[in-house]
């Protein structure tokens, strides 16, 4: 039995990566989660394990909650998911999955789809708020979701968001374009 289930807990966290929730979450964050985290009224997570001991909430992305659902009937199943016990139960199911197996997750996931850069749970951190910096979001919404208590540790993100940085139009360069456009005959 146990080796089914630590298959299963494998499948399951490969799930949750392949849905982007581990981008958001730090990996001490996911391997934290109980399953009376998870909000599902608001579709928010209850990080309550954050680093430095805070507190904070994270989004729920809509197509992760059906996942989990099966996730935890699957569990239930097996014996293996407890009420009020942990979303990735470890081979000790009173225990939670450890951050060395869900690095082990990422890195397997990235050789399978033949990346041959070095990848792990961080890396796809740092990949999503990088995306949601060239999308536009605000760097202080990005902190947020982040859990970032220092803005200048959010920043960081902003050194390699070089299609941010192409895509903005200088101010002075608008002042040219106003002019030409005033100087243009009205006809």
């Amino acid at each position: 039995m146990r080796a089914s289930c630590s298959a299963s807990i494998q499948n399951s966290t490969s799930i949750v990566f392949d849905r982007r929730q581990d981008r958001i979450l730090r990996v001490a964050e996911v391997a934290a989660l109980k399953i009376s985290d998870i909000d599902s009224e608001r579709m928010l997570l209850r990080v309550e394990r954050g680093k430095g001991g805070r507190y904070r909430n994270a989004m729920l992305p809509a197509d992760l909650l059906p996942l989990l659902r099966e996730w935890w009937k699957a569990g239930r199943q097996q014996g293996v998911m407890h009420s009020g016990g942990w979303l990735f139960p470890g081979q000790d199911t009173m225990r939670p999955i450890s951050t060395r197996q869900l690095h082990r997750v990422v890195v397997d996931a990235a050789r399978a789809a033949s990346i041959t850069r070095r990848v792990g749970p961080h890396t796809l951190r740092h990949s999503f708020a990088t995306h949601l910096l060239e999308d536009g979001v605000d760097v202080r919404v990005i902190q947020v979701l982040l859990g970032h208590s220092r803005l200048e540790t959010t920043a960081l993100y902003t050194k390699v968001a070089t299609r941010t940085v192409r895509a903005v139009i200088s101010p002075l360069d608008r002042l040219g374009m106003l002019a030409t456009t005033q100087a243009r005959p009205d006809g």
